[in-house]
């Protein structure tokens, strides 16, 4: 039975919680959570620890735990150049592939299905390891590309040739024409890194549940898109098992659908699949701030059953509750029952359209919601 935290003299609040997307930042959220929680608690310690799950913000996430920010001018999904973010600390970077390769390098409104490209990617991995790292979490998520990780790995000293010997064509509907796959130039700095795979998404590469079938649509591929990129995809495993004998091995393994199939690529150069929100947490050493914690507040925009398929308030909460840590969620909208939420370790969610109904309102004055929300978790746990 959980009991309610304001019954046990809460003196440290920990926020933990990923962007409400298109909304707030984590870090956003975590400021406007502190915000409402002291309004009811003035002296209330509040800790904030704004996560994520290997998607978009997981950089932000990074600093905001102290690592140190740099930039690197890259080639965006279409070729043009791009100033994408990694996070530094040690030998160790955080990167999101979205930061290169991602829809927020898009137009809006404009989608490439066939051509864009991941190159830019791997160019960003380039700059990690030239800034020395020696681990790498490579966050997989957000991706405007279906290419299977060809452009990132091009970047990398790959070569994909056509019946011509010439470079195939960008994007995933290139790989149609792939005669070729010559790997022996990859930067052999791959060899001594320790390069994490980190995404939410467990897909394989192709068939029903692969990147194009799944993710395609999202990025504007019709179903005639979808059929010509798995078609073009599998050809590409199958040139590539002529170079990498578990090249068909890794296509099914769990995340290789990944940022549209980037996290095939990865695995192709030895990375090692981990759910996000898990390596996320341990990188950023959530542990020791979970442990000074008596009250847990996770959330994200919307808590439903994606969320229960490995999103961050599900890591969240998974490690407070192993720390025996009481934990409530905050969220845009709440698709989730009692049982489901109480199943995943969550006392309880508070939901930013209880309190205000119209949809375009709670996305649009989400701030100033999400602080009256944090009032009723300091009402009702904390006084």
């Amino acid at each position: 039975m959980v009991v309610d935290a304001g019954a046990q003299g809460v003196q440290r609040v920990l926020v933990a919680a990923d962007k409400f997307k298109g909304s707030l930042t984590a870090v956003q959220v975590a400021e406007r959570v502190t915000v409402g929680l002291r309004r009811v608690v003035p002296d209330i310690e509040v800790e904030t620890f704004p996560v994520a799950d290997g998607g978009d913000g997981t950089v932000a996430a990074a600093v905001s735990a102290g690592f140190e920010r740099r930039e690197v001018r890259v080639t965006g999904p279409l070729g043009h150049e791009v100033i994408a973010a990694f996070a530094l600390r040690g030998d160790t970077a955080i990167m999101e592939m979205a930061e290169a390769s991602g829809l927020q390098r898009m137009t809006t409104g404009v989608f490439a299905p066939l051509t864009a490209s991941t190159y830019g990617s791997g160019e960003l991995l380039r700059a990690g390891l030239e800034a020395g790292a020696r681990t790498i979490v490579f966050g997989a998520g957000g991706s405007a590309t279906t290419d299977g990780g060809a452009g990132m790995l091009s970047a990398l000293g790959a070569r994909f040739l056509n019946q011509r010997g010439q470079p195939v064509s960008p994007g995933g509907g290139g790989l149609t024409e792939l005669a070729r796959a010559d790997l022996s130039d990859l930067d052999p700095r791959l060899a001594s890194v320790d390069l994490i795979l980190a995404s939410d998404v467990d897909n394989p590469l192709t068939g029903p549940e692969g990147a194009p079938a799944v993710y395609g649509p999202q990025k504007g591929a019709s179903q005639d898109d979808v059929k010509t990129l798995d078609a073009a995809l599998r050809h590409y495993v199958n040139v590539l098992a002529e170079a990498r004998p578990k090249a068909t091995e890794y296509a099914a393994a769990p995340g290789a659908g990944a940022g549209g199939g980037i996290g095939y690529g990865a695995l192709l150069v030895g990375a090692r699949f981990q759910p996000g929100i898990e390596v996320v947490l341990d990188v950023l050493g959530f542990a020791p701030a979970v442990e000074r914690a008596t009250l847990v507040i996770t959330g994200e925009g919307s808590l439903d059953q994606q969320t229960l398929h490995g999103k961050a308030p599900v890591g969240v909460a998974a490690a407070a509750r192993a720390a025996g840590k009481n934990v409530v969620a905050v969220c845009g909208r709440l698709g989730l029952s009692r049982t489901e939420l109480s199943r995943v370790g969550i006392h309880r969610a508070y939901a930013l359209n209880e309190l205000q109904p119209d949809i375009a309102k709670c996305i649009s004055d989400a701030g100033p919601i999400l602080e009256r929300v944090a009032e009723r978790i300091g009402r009702d746990f904390l006084s």
